[in-house]
């Protein structure tokens, strides 16, 4: 296996993982900010008021994302299961 191929795999690895990842952290950082901002505005010093919300949002950014998330995973799974030979040869 060459360099350039290693490379490449992990360049691609890196690539899906961060596509796949992006809308859990998508939904952490608005609705992060969002508490951010409704704690500062009504000078609420709570801190578990912040945890909660982020916790249900990446929960239904999951259970909403979940099956395209998965499809991503596979694709780049049995992509690269597929060009194996061509990796090794």
């Amino acid at each position: 296996m060459s360099e350039t191929a290693i490379l490449e795999i992990g360049r691609w690895a890196i690539t899906t993982g961060l596509l796949v990842v992006a809308p859990l952290l998508a939904a952490a950082l608005i609705s992060g900010s969002l508490i951010s901002i409704l704690l500062a505005t009504t000078q609420v010093q709570e801190f578990t008021l912040s945890f909660v919300p982020k916790i249900v949002a990446v929960a239904l950014a999951g259970a909403v994302f979940g099956p395209w998330m998965l499809r991503v995973m596979m694709r780049f799974t049995s992509q690269l299961l597929s060009d194996l030979p061509r990796w090794t040869g």
